[in-house]
């Protein structure tokens, strides 16, 4: 009679470890908490081009005295379909969100915020991604919370779900309204 060796459990052991690694790994809360060297510190500069016949985000937009987000989007970017309704929701109660398309065509960001309504103040298209860079993207969506005085509060990376808005997103905006 063949003897089985103890090894032949290894690897189902050692797929539950990494199972279990990644449930860990989705439940942690600081998973959208990537550094930024931008916090605190005032907008870099924005220097995007118009998409399509909608109103172009300026510098001077961005000092405007008074709470706003920088959102950078694309329209093939399904975490940014999934965030737009609390886009859409933030903009309905009034605050001034600027948005950026970044890396897509502009027929196609057209067509999104054609379809899913457009909750942008004000938007420019970053084709090559050089203004996502100079403000830190790591990839999209990702926001800024830039209080009245053009510093960023906040820079969040993800789509903005219910339970960010909630526990990241608004407490943000609240503090840049009480600095």
């Amino acid at each position: 009679m063949a003897r089985i060796s103890p090894l032949i459990a290894l690897p189902p052991l050692i797929f539950l470890g990494l199972g279990a690694l990644f449930m860990v790994g989705l439940n942690r809360d600081d998973v959208n908490s990537l550094p930024s060297t931008l916090e605190g510190q005032q907008v870099p500069s924005l220097a995007v081009k118009s998409l399509g016949e909608l109103p172009v985000i300026t510098e001077a937009a961005l000092r405007k005295p008074e709470v706003k987000l920088v959102n950078f989007w694309a329209s093939w970017c399904a975490p940014c379909r999934a965030e737009h309704p609390n886009l859409q929701a933030l903009s309905d109660f009034g605050l001034p969100i600027y948005g950026v398309n970044y890396k897509d065509q502009d027929a196609k960001g057209l067509k999104f915020l054609n379809e899913l309504g457009n909750p942008y103040t004000a938007v420019g298209t970053d084709a090559l991604g050089r203004e996502a860079i100079n403000w830190g993207v790591y990839g999209i969506p990702e926001t800024f919370v830039v209080d009245a005085n053009g510093r960023i509060i906040l820079r969040f990376a993800g789509p903005i779900t219910r339970r960010a808005l909630t526990a990241t997103i608004l407490p943000a905006i609240k503090k840049a309204q009480n600095p």
